[in-house]
């Protein structure tokens, strides 16, 4: 067997070994793992209302964006429903 110096060898090796690869990968971890402009700047970042009034405004917002995108959905339905319903009486003729 090894005897008392390899016990201590590895016990020395089982307790150094993860701190030496903490403080390998731990430290200037800002140089090294850092993304610039990753964050947006808080003007560019959605605020949530806290107000009642400021609430409401957004909600209303919300609502006509919503209604916006229904219009132009069925817009776009009821074109392509009139160009397949053309394209179809054009075939049976």
């Amino acid at each position: 067997m090894g005897g008392l110096n390899l016990e201590v060898f590895k016990f020395g090796m089982y307790v150094m070994f993860p701190i030496g690869i903490m403080y390998y990968f731990g430290t200037n971890l800002d140089n090294r793992f850092s993304v610039p402009d990753f964050w947006p700047k808080p003007e560019n970042a959605n605020k949530v209302p806290l107000e009642r009034d400021e609430i409401h405004a957004e909600l209303e917002r919300l609502r006509a964006r919503r209604l916006y995108l229904r219009e132009q959905r069925l817009a776009a339905e009821a074109r392509a429903a009139a160009l397949n319903q053309s394209q179809g009486q054009q075939q049976d003729d």
